[in-house]
């Protein structure tokens, strides 16, 4: 995948920097990434809709369980294009978005909607709401919540004699389990400060305001263990495959492929940290009612869980739950047994101090 958060990394950091982009000049013309059309028979009509998603794995698993049934069921056909931030947001403000629909993570519809450019939704053109059971946390006036992803803790299973890591103190155990460590790096996602916190016994519901001071000291002692910081999606997987980690953070459904491949590696999930993602549309979208139409589709609870059935997503419908088997529902963050042993990110921290972490981070890094 290209990584399903996406577009997030690309946006300018903190609030600043956001309203930086708004002297942008238009990136009409620009496009990057890809841009492919839902494939299929539908009803017919000529209608379309444009939704930006991240693409890669995922979107090709968008492809199959959203977009193509979509376009079966209504004849609206969808396009997709995958845009970074600075991109969509330079066209929103110049008035000509080349996208409908936004699939982003929720930081970045409240980062969007702060800049006026996502359209207020009326929650009764989604009817899917109310069957589909999203959570009221996961719903604003400007985006609603169509899944989440969950970072956790990813080790090798043959290398510590049978034993497994159980906390984040263990991963900063480093003699109880021998081996280097890999943790992410801001170009791919927030700083890992809360995994560092409570590795140093902070309660999980006592983790915000997070402790900065406390976090970068309890980092620092792992420092040198750790050979390499990873800035996209794919690395941690390839590290803990070549062995030259035993231990890394990941995005949880990035597990999936390697265990099919026959790695032997498994997930932690106690302490995982969630951030969700959602559904808005562009202030001045070109096709409203087919955004709609569109994401009132992509919510319900049957489509996402077909969904999370083609690619190890976490549905926010709290209903798509029902309709997976036991064998699938183990191989998600957000599957009943393990939903509680993780925390939500808390996106209103983030967002005020995203900047300077980000900015310490990088200057501790280099050492």
């Amino acid at each position: 995948m290209s990584d399903p958060m996406i577009g997030r990394r690309a946006l300018l950091r903190g609030a600043g920097g956001i309203a930086a982009l708004a002297a942008l000049p238009s990136l009409s013309a620009c496009g990057t990434g890809t841009s492919r059309a839902a494939s299929g028979g539908g009803k017919g009509g000529g209608k379309s809709v444009v939704v930006r998603d991240s693409g890669g794995t995922f979107g090709e698993a968008l492809q199959k369980a959203v977009y193509t049934p979509f376009t079966q069921e209504t004849g609206i056909k969808v396009q997709v294009v995958n845009l970074q931030g600075t991109q969509m947001l330079a066209q929103i403000n110049q008035g000509r978005p080349q996208f409908d629909l936004i699939n982003n993570s929720m930081m970045d519809h409240i980062k969007f909607a702060a800049q006026d450019a996502l359209e207020q939704l009326d929650r009764d053109r989604i009817k899917s709401l109310k069957s589909a059971k999203i959570p009221e946390n996961q719903i604003t006036d400007h985006a609603v919540g169509n899944g989440f992803y969950a970072q956790c803790m990813a080790y090798r299973t043959d290398a510590f004699g049978g034993r497994k890591p159980e906390s984040w103190a263990d991963f900063w155990d480093t003699k109880a389990f021998k081996g280097s460590r890999s943790m992410c790096n801001p170009d791919a996602d927030l700083p890992e400060l809360e995994f560092a916190l409570l590795a140093d016994g902070v309660p999980m519901d006592k983790l915000y305001p997070l402790d900065v001071d406390r976090a970068f000291k309890v980092l620092s002692r792992l420092r040198s263990d750790i050979k390499k910081f990873w800035d996209s999606g794919p690395l941690p997987g390839v590290l803990l495959s070549r062995q030259e980690v035993t231990m890394s953070t990941v995005w949880h459904g990035r597990l999936a492929d390697l265990t099919k491949q026959g790695v032997p590696v498994a997930a932690q999930l106690n302490g995982a940290r969630r951030q969700f993602q959602g559904y808005g549309i562009a202030k001045g979208a070109a096709h409203v009612d087919a955004a709609y139409q569109l994401m009132d589709f992509a919510l319900r609870p049957e489509i996402q869980a077909n969904l999370a059935k083609t690619f190890p997503s976490n549905p926010s419908s709290l209903a798509a739950y029902k309709q997976l088997s036991e064998k699938e529902l183990s191989t998600l963050a957000g599957a009943p047994q393990y939903y509680d042993k993780g925390f939500d990110a808390d996106i209103d921290w983030w967002i005020k101090n995203e900047a300077a972490v980000t900015k310490r981070w990088l200057e501790w890094a280099r050492g």
